[in-house]
């Protein structure tokens, strides 16, 4: 980076996306609370430090909901519980919570377990595996697509709608993206309508059911929610098993200690979602009214916008927080977010974590990445964090 660049300059380019914290580090220092254009075109306000994270997601002043200052959806999939205010959001939420309890959570450990090492022994014959496509991606859009009730004839289908979704929050509408957002509705239609003449026990039929009951979920609502359930509910998990294990090459002594103590694989999990988180950025907020946050004066319906991997690294909240140590005490990071809208598959995803990155551990312990780091491409956008491919020799010695 050159040394005469602001941290402005440097944000969202190739080098920012291969390393962002450095940029981070230098933001946190001279502007906290930064106002830019993103790289959607759309000025806003960016949020840095950990202090005013906090804040900013927990303020009721700033508004999920866009419509609420002057803003239209831009999407058919809009109307879920993550860009709702309340009582919108409680409603949406709670039809949705009761298939993430504690205790629903705890309960798929064994079929979690039986998939990772399905999936393991999948690859056994192999020398080299890509562990995104081949392990990272399958195992929670096998896991989501069954608490959805989706085919599993279909689950390949749900990849690509799912990058496609993806690719219409980073405003790219090529007419291949177009293209499968027309599929993707087009095979929610055709599902709802036959959950409707039989619904079965999955939580695609416990929404549709309770639509009929009164509940008034919308058609939209419908897509909403079964659009984020796929995003949320697997792509989160698809970069904190990738992100996890690239720590782990990154620090050699932490992954021994894992293998040797399979027991602390809690705090690793922990440990691996504040040091690279899977969520690169909150999703967006709006300043409800004209207000005033720490001395920056903004206008009703500005763009808010919280750089959680930037909060992950704030030296006044985590002590050495640049350095990746599975036995760091227990840290309130943010990478699931907090207040009212703390992401509902924490549990889940937490889960699928330990036991993707133990079993990967414990069936292939010499596994090395195939080339080097700085080869690695990062996937573009303010989405996710993660990248496209993480190509792996098993069973070097």
């Amino acid at each position: 980076m050159q040394t005469n660049e602001t941290p402005k300059n440097t944000l969202f380019t190739e080098e920012f996306s291969y390393n962002p914290y450095p940029v981070y580090e230098k933001l946190r220092k001279s502007d906290p609370i930064l106002k830019l254009m993103f790289p959607d075109g759309n000025y806003g306000w960016l949020i840095s430090s950990y202090d005013d994270a906090v804040t900013v997601l927990k303020d009721p002043r700033f508004v999920k909901d866009k419509t609420k200052v002057g803003y239209e959806h831009d999407s058919v999939f809009s109307k879920n519980m993550l860009l709702a205010d309340p009582p919108d959001h409680q409603r949406l939420r709670g039809l949705v919570q009761k298939g993430f309890t504690p205790q629903m959570v705890a309960g798929m450990r064994s079929r979690i377990q039986d998939i990772a090492d399905e999936l393991l022994e999948a690859v056994s014959t192999k020398d080299h595996i890509n562990l995104i496509d081949d392990y990272a991606f399958q195992l929670p859009i096998i896991v989501i697509s069954e608490i959805l009730g989706v085919p599993a004839k279909d689950q390949d289908k749900f990849r690509i709608w799912s990058n496609s979704i993806i690719e219409v929050v980073n405003n790219v509408l090529s007419e291949d993206v177009q293209q499968h957002m027309n599929e993707f509705i087009a095979y929610l239609r055709h599902w709802f309508a036959i959950v409707r003449k039989n619904p079965g026990n999955d939580m695609i039929s416990q929404l549709v059911i309770a639509e009929n009951q009164g509940d008034r979920l919308t058609e939209e609502e419908l897509y909403g929610i079964v659009t984020l359930m796929i995003i949320a509910g697997h792509e989160t998990t698809v970069n904190l098993i990738g992100n996890g294990v690239l720590a782990l090459l990154e620090y050699p002594e932490q992954r021994k200690l894992l293998m040797d103590q399979p027991d602390l694989i809690h705090g690793a999990i922990e440990e691996m979602l504040r040091y690279n988180g899977p969520v690169e950025f909150s999703s967006s907020r709006w300043a409800g009214e004209d207000l005033e946050f720490k001395g920056h004066p903004m206008k009703k319906g500005d763009l808010v916008i919280v750089a959680l991997n930037s909060a992950n690294r704030d030296t006044k909240q985590f002590e050495d927080p640049e350095i990746f140590n599975i036995l760091r005490e227990k840290s309130e990071h943010l990478a699931f977010g907090k207040g009212i809208h703390f992401c509902l598959g924490a549990p889940l995803a937490r889960l699928e974590g330990e036991i993707a990155i133990n079993s990967l551990l414990r069936r292939y312990p010499h596994f090395e990445l195939q080339g080097d780091m700085e080869e690695l491409e990062w996937r573009p956008g303010m989405i996710v964090r993660g990248v496209k491919e993480i190509p792996l020799y098993l069973n070097r010695n």
